[in-house]
């Protein structure tokens, strides 16, 4: 089993909090669709003949993508891999794309699960965002697409953006509940460096949330997520039994998968892969049949970590037998110290030698997992 990723590098607009790669002007659209699809050939062993359960088309923004060129890679994925009857096939999208002729459009090109960015449903927070939708937009879309005949959809919100209280997301949750989505994902707003916030927080313009504030912010996400009987199954997703993302638990569980596009990541096991971050760079390469990357192979300490930093993550939790029999590190023996005082102050526990992180150890996953990492 393995999962194939596209990244589609557009967007109508910079949202201010955004870092990853993508490209506002269209002018490359066409070619790069044809270079990815391009790669696809170019890269069609990499999975070395497993089955494809997933498809997912992230970005950027992939439902600027028509009718054509959708159709176009998909058909290209299943002429040359296997792909599962069942597949998961996911677009990301925006709720200002979201007419009902494009869901309709989305519907008959074969995709089966919707991502859509909502962020927030709250207008003022979405204009600091810099979104292109408007609240109203946020509400209406995924009615649009249920009534269009999609129930395997997942919005994305964000939380810790600075308000007087936390009213806003009180009631931002209230509206996604009602709503009945079976997948939420929900991340701190987080101020990177090359970004508009960014620049503006360097500036003294933009004030980020206290760490305090942000923390409250996602408890109150927790307390709301169970009492309507949605699972933590990671950190920043939530489901309604059985409708966990099964591409992106692929990611946390170490499965293969192929990544084409420009920025896009691969990984196979014992290394990754790394597209140039550049548009024409990337369709000048691929039109030369071949395929701008850095590899980086994985050391036993890379793989061990690797699986550490995804697992702990995870309602499955990290198997401290897997990392002593597969990459050869007793972290029972050499971090029983730091096991213990875990335990101690109520931020993970250990049952069957599996290591999961409580709901207190959660807030602090990144500086509990730099703590176990293997040098």
């Amino acid at each position: 089993m393995s999962g194939i990723y596209l990244h589609i590098p557009f967007c109508k607009q910079a949202c201010h909090y955004c870092d990853f790669h993508f490209s506002t002007s269209m002018g490359l659209k066409e070619q790069t669709v044809q270079a990815i699809a391009r790669e696809l050939d170019l890269r069609q062993g990499y999975l070395q003949g497993q089955p494809v359960h997933t498809i997912y088309f992230g970005g950027g923004t992939p439902s600027l993508l028509n009718q054509q060129e959708l159709q176009l890679l998909l058909a290209t994925i299943k002429q040359l891999f296997i792909v599962s009857e069942d597949a998961e096939i996911t677009l990301e999208a925006n709720p200002d794309d979201l007419t009902p002729a494009k869901l309709q459009e989305l519907h008959a090109a074969g995709i089966n699960r919707l991502s859509i960015g909502l962020q927030s449903f709250h207008g003022p927070h979405l204009h600091m965002m810099n979104r292109a939708h408007s609240a109203t937009e946020s509400l209406q879309c995924v009615k649009d697409a249920q009534a269009a005949g999609f129930d395997n959809i997942t919005v994305d919100l964000i939380y810790g953006i600075p308000a007087p209280d936390h009213s806003i997301w009180h009631r931002d949750l209230e509206t996604l509940f009602s709503l009945g989505v079976p997948h939420v994902s929900c991340y701190a707003l987080t101020i990177e460096p090359d970004t508009a916030l960014g620049r503006w927080s360097k500036k003294g313009k933009f004030k980020p949330a206290e760490d305090e504030y942000t923390a409250r912010q996602f408890e109150i996400l927790l307390e709301q997520m169970n009492k309507h009987g949605y699972v933590q199954y990671e950190i920043s997703n939530f489901s309604l039994p059985g409708h966990e993302s099964k591409h992106n638990s692929n990611y946390w569980r170490g499965i293969h998968y192929l990544g084409v596009g420009p920025s896009a990541h691969s990984f196979n096991g014992i290394s990754r892969q790394y597209n140039v971050s550049h548009n024409k760079k990337y369709v000048d390469a691929i039109a030369q049949g071949q395929v701008p990357f850095e590899l980086e192979e994985l050391t036993p300490a890379d793989q061990a970590n690797d699986y550490l930093l995804t697992s702990l993550r995870t309602i499955w939790g990290c198997d401290l037998l897997k990392i002593s029999q597969d990459y050869g590190y007793d972290f029972r023996k050499s971090y029983a110290p730091y096991l213990q005082e875990l335990q101690d102050k109520d931020l993970a526990r250990i049952e069957e030698e599996v290591l999961y992180l409580t709901d207190k150890g959660k807030l602090l996953a990144d500086q509990i997992t730099l703590e176990l990492f293997v040098e």
